[in-house]
């Protein structure tokens, strides 16, 4: 039996990131647990922390977003500790993943974060994924930031149409 309310905490976080064969991002992951009030913010992000910190989820900060990953290790504790997440708790998780999946995906996988190359430039490296495999992987330089910021901004809405665009071009 879990000992702990943030124990059980983890094994939801590891069962969400489960039933996905996308990263969920910590804004997902906190949507879910703030609208079933199981938490406040500042106790999840505790939690992810020590996730973390012992190896049961990986991170990869993109931007201002963190996109979480199960690992190894957390897929064998969830294996092992499966049976301590109620019924309910699976049911809440999974309709949850299911009412949002386009979105939750398509967050996911769309993504897009700039760098300072040198004095005069930005890359803005964008990504749009597809069941972990990159469809399209493109770095474009821009002479400023706010440049840099709006092709961020911008990839989120307009991804779909500049693949195909690129597809129409090359095809």
């Amino acid at each position: 039996m879990i000992e702990s309310s943030y124990a059980l905490y983890k094994l939801v976080i590891l069962y969400m990131l489960e039933k996905v064969n996308f990263p969920l991002s910590n804004a997902q992951i906190s949507e879910f647990f703030l609208e079933q009030e199981y938490t406040s913010y500042f106790h999840l992000q505790e939690v992810l922390n020590e996730m973390k910190e012992s190896n049961l989820i990986s991170a990869e900060n993109t931007m201002n977003t963190t996109y979480y990953k199960m690992t190894e290790n957390g897929a064998q504790t969830l294996h092992f500790f499966r049976k301590d997440i109620s019924p309910e708790i699976k049911t809440e998780a999974q309709n949850y993943l299911e009412k949002n999946a386009y979105r939750l995906r398509t967050e996911s996988s769309t993504i897009a974060d700039y760098y300072k190359v040198d004095d005069d430039n930005y890359a803005v490296h964008c990504i749009v994924r597809e069941n972990g495999t990159a469809l399209i992987d493109l770095t474009l330089h821009v002479p400023t930031e706010r440049g840099a910021q709006e092709v961020c901004e911008n990839w989120k809405r307009k991804s779909q149409e500049a693949y195909a665009a690129l597809i129409g071009l090359l095809m």
